[in-house]
């Protein structure tokens, strides 16, 4: 059986990760949160950076390609927000030097209030 072409896609994004993305991952991988999280993982027509089905969670990586997509972020985040999902988004730069801060949102929204 052939992958279908999102799926093909997503394995070549997880090969090709950024250096913020696979420093991300070190902390989400293996449930580091008490909760899985699979990356690159295909919602509809969107590939999301991190996703937690349990928690309805998507995590969204912005570089400065992003300051001119903000339209396009918006229309993809209610696309997730329709089908159940909440969405964080972080700043490379956030995730690399203000580490703590960004696994402190991530622990607040994964757990039960």
């Amino acid at each position: 059986m052939k992958p279908r072409p999102m799926t093909k896609l997503c394995r070549k994004l997880r090969n090709s990760q950024t250096d913020t993305e696979k420093y991300l991952w070190s902390f989400l991988r293996k449930s580091n949160l008490g909760v899985k999280f699979r990356r690159q993982f295909v919602i509809g027509t969107y590939i999301v950076d991190f996703c937690s089905l349990e928690k309805k969670l998507v995590i969204e990586l912005d570089g400065g390609q992003h300051q001119q997509a903000k339209e396009l972020d918006r229309t993809r985040d209610q696309f997730l927000a329709q089908r159940g999902y909440r969405v964080l988004r972080f700043w490379n730069n956030d995730i690399l030097e203000n580490t703590d801060s960004v696994l402190t949102a991530i622990h607040r929204a994964i757990s039960p209030t």
